[in-house]
């Protein structure tokens, strides 16, 4: 396939499509739609039936990338890269030092990526998450000198099994580093200090014509509780049954939905039914986006109630939050990670009411709070839709990541610069410490 414009980007997968990586397609469907040409290798089949939508408006080719069965395997796809790369002997040997620890599948798969870049015609690639597919990116940009960045979001960075010494390495080598935080652009600058001003902060965008905002209708009874997410431990959807419990025993009226399937499935299903929850809680499985805006859409509330689990791993930003606060119903979320970067309580414009991890009492508290006729709903809701519009237009972020990968002019991003470029947050330098309810707002 020869390159019909000079630019030709790369997107390297670990597994593509993916139901849970709903960001990773509107960013390129956002790309795509400013004229980059796209080419998805992706290293792993697919293993879930379901997919959203939205995939069939993807134009880029996949390309699934050989996974050898067996280590001799890898001999065939090494003699196709010496036919195909210009000096192909060499530059492996000068990189074959820092393979001896890896993988063999791997290197393998990063050789034929390096081959099928040449043919194709890549002039740049960028892989989501810095793990597998960052490595097998590395590697293919050592062997043909194109230049390669990563995404970088939570389980690749936090969890108890990130090889550090590898995670600061592929910074080192990386064009550029994107993350999806302030929180974690402070991290990932504090890990590889020397690499700093190659890390940028470029939120997850989303396409706000399918994220129609409705102002919030007034709270109904029962009151209506929706959670999205997978069911693992860092979700924190433990915490949501014990405060429904808690609200439910103290005479509130509640009906809580919450979307996603995962390993907690079961354990969930038995915390339900040993809290006496069978008539107000429903595990509803895994939802495609339209059916999550749905259910947005029927709620009063949206509650994001992160924990950070056992193993370390800790979400970024979760992708349906900032859907949530896109609709118009008004959300309570934990104050881990990038979430104070949006829920905020400053200057008079709350978006959203901060709670700290893993309290059930300020959970419940929250819950209280947001079901009162006095809260303001539709301040919070609009306020909230603002931030989302200024901030997470994905037209905006695919235009800063073109710039990046083509080593434009750019005001690198500042080690806890905010949505607005301040210090700390949309809407001041400061943050702004509020309170509902007796229970402590957490200052952003």
């Amino acid at each position: 396939m020869k390159p019909s414009s000079p630019s030709r980007t790369a997107y390297v997968l670990k597994i593509y499509p993916r139901f849970s990586e709903t960001f990773i397609v509107t960013e390129i469907l956002a790309r795509e739609a400013a004229g980059e040409e796209l080419e998805i290798f992706s290293l792993r089949p697919p293993v879930d039936p379901r997919f959203h939508p939205e995939l069939a408006r993807v134009q880029a080719p996949v390309t699934y990338v050989t996974k050898p069965a067996k280590l001799s395997d890898g001999w065939a796809l090494m003699a196709a890269a010496h036919q195909e790369l210009p000096g192909f002997g060499e530059r492996f040997a000068d990189i074959l030092p820092s393979l001896v620890n890896m993988d063999p599948i791997d290197v393998h798969q990063g050789i034929e990526l390096a081959t099928l870049f040449h043919s194709r015609g890549i002039t740049h690639a960028h892989a989501h998450f810095g793990s597998v597919a960052a490595r097998t990116a590395r590697i293919a940009s050592a062997l043909t000198g194109i230049p390669f960045s990563f995404t970088a979001h939570a389980k690749d960075i936090f969890h108890e099994e990130v090889d550090q010494p590898t995670l600061i390495s592929l910074i080192g080598h990386a064009h550029h580093v994107v993350t999806v935080s302030d929180f974690n652009l402070g991290y990932l600058r504090g890990l590889a200090p020397d690499q700093a001003p190659a890390i940028h902060r470029v939120y997850n965008g989303l396409e706000l014509d399918r994220f129609a905002y409705s102002p919030p209708s007034p709270p109904r009874n029962p009151f209506r509780i929706v959670a999205v997410g997978r069911l693992v431990e860092k979700k924190g959807f433990r915490l949501l049954l014990d405060a429904a419990a808690e609200l439910i025993g103290s005479g509130t009226a509640l009906e809580v939905r919450i979307a996603g399937g995962g390993l907690l499935q079961e354990d969930l299903e038995q915390q339900i039914h040993r809290l006496g929850l069978s008539d107000a809680v429903t595990l509803l499985g895994p939802r495609t986006q339209q059916e999550v805006v749905d259910l947005l859409r029927w709620a009063d509330v949206f509650v994001a109630p992160c924990v950070v689990g056992e193993d370390g791993n800790m979400d970024g930003l979760p992708t349906v939050l900032l859907e949530a606060m896109a609709t118009g119903v008004p959300c309570i979320a934990s104050d881990i990670t990038g979430i104070p970067e949006v829920m905020t309580d400053a200057a008079g414009r709350r978006t959203g009411v901060l709670i700290r991890s893993g309290e059930t009492a300020e959970l419940a508290d929250a819950l209280r709070f947001v079901a009162l006729d006095s809260f303001d709903r539709e301040g919070t809701a609009g306020a909230a839709r603002a931030l989302i519009e200024r901030c997470f237009d994905s037209k905006v972020q695919s235009n800063r990541l073109r710039e990046l990968a083509s080593g434009a002019a750019v005001v690198p991003s500042g080690t806890a610069a905010g949505p607005s470029g301040t210090a700390a947050g949309p809407f001041s330098s400061a943050g702004m410490a509020g309170s509902f309810g007796g229970v402590p707002v957490r200052a952003s």
